[in-house]
């Protein structure tokens, strides 16, 4: 008999940390998109930086905050929840509060900031993911970190645009995006700091397969640095593409991080339980392989002729945020699923220390492989993609694939 799925909010949202971990998570992403697309912006027109200095000084503070994560799964494994991911809001108040006070043409500063908004950052993604796999098991965790990512993309998608529309103020709009963005992340700490959600490592079990380190790790984290790479594609890869090589119409970049966005908030958790029937590794692997198409995709329609490359590449794109929804549906579920429980701290602060090196190095590769032209780019990543895919999909599998009937017990029901 054909089964359906039905998707529950209100218990969806139980799984994913309680009402006011929602909002905060909400409050967090606004603040986020209010400022993050703009930092940049905020370097060279308000501090009158070189537009090369305050791109370095950013990058820096990706790169320098990753330096922080295994301090940050020592503390997720000591039994720490709901405070780490509120630590993670805090720091980023105290990048967003340096702004303002950082006089013209003051590198450093600015790189200061950037580098505690980078350690927030990249602290957030694992913390949430440990609190969510404190209050989610099975497949309730997987639909729960997956709406937890369409509830962050729309937040950070609405901020965006709120901030573009202010824009038009010039550097006195961007100063007051700054002061918005500290009260949003600051409200966001409060709410999360009100769960009171930790662990207490004494009564973890210590049995069974939660004795060992995870299985296979190291062959997950490599691909994982690949994978990421697809993050960044409708940000800097595309309109790289679009703007410089094909001399198309900006309008095509915006349409298509416009659809990618949509696309994520409506299509994350649904994909997500509908794939719930097959095996995380087994929709990682099939992520990569789609990933993979749509990289050759945009191989040949960049091979079309100028007024036929643009609107191909747009539809090829739909295929690439397929490709990530999949990824980003099935790959921290699957490290979770994998992780002994007294060593998930240490093995997300792992998995997102893969995340963000390959987030960090793919702008520079990207821009390195575009102008040796389309098939040095996209044959380069169509290439280390299916390599990634074939390495998970030939692994021995840990996680062990459920039936159809076998689907989410409280968020979700079968009919």
């Amino acid at each position: 008999m054909a089964t359906t799925t039905k998707i529950r909010p209100r218990a969806l949202v139980r799984a994913s940390g309680g009402p006011r971990y929602a909002v905060a998570l909400a409050v967090d992403a606004l603040g986020t998109g209010l400022l993050r697309p703009f930092l940049l912006l905020y370097g060279v027109t308000v501090l009158k930086l070189s537009a090369p200095a305050a791109g370095i000084a950013m990058t820096a503070g990706v790169v320098v905050g990753l330096v922080c994560m295994p301090a940050v799964g020592r503390w997720l494994d000591r039994g720490a929840r709901s405070t780490v991911v509120a630590a993670s809001m805090l720091v980023r108040v105290l990048g967003v509060g340096l702004l303002p006070v950082t006089p013209t043409g003051h590198v450093w500063l600015f790189a200061t900031a950037a580098l505690f908004l980078g350690i927030g950052n990249q602290a957030w993604p694992a913390a949430h993911a440990a609190l969510v796999a404190t209050v989610a098991h099975g497949r309730e965790r997987d639909a729960a970190l997956a709406a937890g990512r369409a509830l962050r993309n729309a937040g950070l998608g609405a901020g965006a645009l709120l901030a573009t529309a202010c824009l038009a103020g010039g550097t006195t709009a961007l100063q007051a995006l700054a002061a918005v963005t500290t009260l949003a992340y600051l409200a966001a700490a409060a709410l999360t700091w009100s769960v009171h959600l930790h662990t207490h490592p004494a009564a973890i079990p210590a049995k069974g397969k939660n004795d060992g380190p995870p299985p296979q790790i190291r062959t997950l984290l490599a691909a994982n640095v690949v994978y990421a790479f697809c993050l960044n594609v409708p940000e800097i890869a595309l309109p790289l593409v679009l703007v410089t090589q094909l001399h198309a119409s900006p309008m095509w970049s915006a349409a298509i991080f416009v659809a990618n966005t949509v696309l994520v908030v409506t299509l994350q958790v649904p994909l997500t339980v509908l794939m719930s029937r097959f095996s995380r590794r087994t929709v990682l692997a099939l992520a990569g392989m789609v990933l993979t198409a749509s990289y050759l995709g945009f191989l040949a329609a960049t091979s079309l002729g100028h007024g036929w490359s643009a609107p191909a590449i747009a539809m090829v794109s739909l295929a690439c945020t397929l490709g990530e929804i999949l990824y980003a549906g099935s790959a921290t579920a699957l490290i979770t699923a994998l992780a002994p429980t007294h060593v998930l701290g240490r093995t997300l602060a792992r998995f997102q220390l893969s995340t963000g090196f390959g987030l960090a190095v793919s702008p520079a590769v990207i821009t390195t492989l575009a102008p040796h032209g389309p098939a040095a780019l996209w044959g380069s990543l169509a290439t280390a993609t299916l390599l990634s895919a074939s390495a998970i999909a030939t692994e021995k599998t840990q996680d062990t694939a459920p039936g159809a009937s076998r689907l989410i017990s409280s968020a979700i029901t079968t009919d």
